[in-house]
C-alpha cells in the first residue's frame, strides 16, 4: 500500500515550547484515519504543515512522495476543511462551489448538488449569513465532492445536529466505497466516528501516543468495578489509567487486553468486568492524571 503521507522526526516549536515534538508517523492511502487528543495537543498544528500552511522547524515532511510546500503537484491533490474556515464577505454558497469546482480536479458537481439538497444549503445567501451549522455544511460538501486523495476535516461539525451529523458520516462512508481515497478525521466526538476509523492516531502534549489500527484498538481497555480491597489486588503490576473510589468501592480503568483467565479470577471474587469505549479511553490516557513513562505500546 502506498504511503500518502510521511513524517519523521517532526517539530514545530513557538519559542521554548513544542506544539508538535519530534513527531513520526505515515498515513497510507484509501485508509480512513482519526487524528484524535484535546484541544491544543498540536493536531491542527500538523494539519498545518500537512498541507503546506506552516513550516517545521525540523524533521521530514513529505506528501505523495515530496515536500508539499509551494508544490502545486502535491498541494492541488489535497482539501483541507477547516472548523473556522473563512470566505470573502460576498461570496455566497454558490460561488464557494463554484470555486471548489475549479481548484479540485477530481470535483464531482453532480454529487456537490445532491449534498446542498440534502443539507439544505440556500445556494444565494452570503456565506457570512449562514448559521454555523449551515457553514459546517458548506466546507463538509466541499470536502465530499472534491474527492481529493488526501481529504482532511478538522472538527466538520461543529453547529450541526444529529441528523445532520449523521447524514455526513454516511454519505462520507457510501462515497468512500465507491471512491476510496485517504481521509482524516480530527474530531471530539469520538464514539460517533469510531466505527468508521480504521487506523487512530492519538496526540498528546504534542507526542504520539497511539499509532494503532482500530481494530486492534477495540476491547484493549476494560473497567474493573468492586470492592476496593479486591479491586487493588486484581489490577496490581498492571497498567492502570484510570482509578474512581466510591465509598468502600472502586472503578479502575486498566490498559491491555485481559486473558480468559483473567475474566475467571475476576468472576470469581465477585468482581465486574465492563467494556471501555474509545473515547473513554483516548479521555483516559489525555486527561493529566495518567503517569505515562513511555509510548503506549498496546
Amino acid at each position: 500500500m502506498s504511503t500518502v503521507v510521511e513524517l519523521q522526526g517532526l517539530t514545530k516549536a513557538y519559542g521554548k515550547v513544542n506544539a508538535v515534538d519530534n513527531v513520526s508517523f505515515k498515513l497510507e492511502e484509501n485508509k480512513i484515519y482519526g487524528l484524535l487528543g484535546r484541544n491544543g495537543a498540536g493536531k491542527t498544528t500538523i494539519m498545518h504543515m500537512i498541507t503546506a500552511q506552516l513550516f517545521a522547524t525540523s524533521g521530514e515532511l513529505k506528501v505523495f512522495g515530496e515536500a508539499p510546500y509551494e508544490n502545486a503537484r502535491v498541494l492541488n491533490r489535497i482539501c483541507f476543511v477547516k472548523e473556522s474556515q473563512k470566505y470573502p464577505d460576498n461570496y455566497r454558497v454558490i460561488d464557494v462551489m463554484s470555486i471548489a469546482s475549479s481548484l479540485f480536479p477530481n470535483w464531482d458537481q453532480d454529487f456537490a448538488d445532491s449534498l446542498v439538497l440534502e443539507f439544505q444549503l440556500p445556494l444565494k445567501r452570503r456565506v457570512k449569513k449562514l448559521s454555523r451549522g449551515m457553514l459546517s455544511a458548506v466546507g463538509i460538501i466541499v470536502g465530499l465532492a472534491s474527492r481529493a486523495p488526501l481529504t482532511i476535516f478538522d472538527e466538520p461539525y461543529l453547529g450541526l445536529d444529529a441528523v445532520a451529523r449523521s447524514l455526513f458520516y454516511n454519505r462520507l462512508l457510501e462515497d468512500y466505497a465507491l471512491h476510496p481515497r485517504t481521509i482524516v478525521l480530527s474530531t471530539h466526538l469520538i464514539d460517533e466516528v469510531s466505527q468508521m476509523l480504521e487506523h487512530v492516531l492519538v496526540i498528546d502534549k504534542g507526542k504520539i501516543i497511539i499509532d494503532e489500527e482500530a481494530d486492534a484498538l477495540r476491547g484493549r481497555a476494560s473497567t474493573i468495578i468492586g470492592t476496593a480491597s479486591k479491586v487493588d489486588t486484581f489490577t496490581a503490576g498492571k497498567d492502570v489509567i484510570n482509578r474512581e473510589p466510591f465509598g468502600g468501592l472502586a472503578s479502575v480503568t486498566l490498559l491491555g487486553e485481559l486473558s480468559a483467565q483473567e475474566h475467571r479470577q475476576a468472576a470469581e471474587i465477585g468482581l465486574e468486568i465492563a467494556p471501555v469505549s474509545l473515547q473513554q479511553m483516548i479521555v483516559h490516557l489525555t486527561n493529566g492524571k495518567w503517569d505515562r513513562k513511555a509510548e503506549i505500546s498496546l
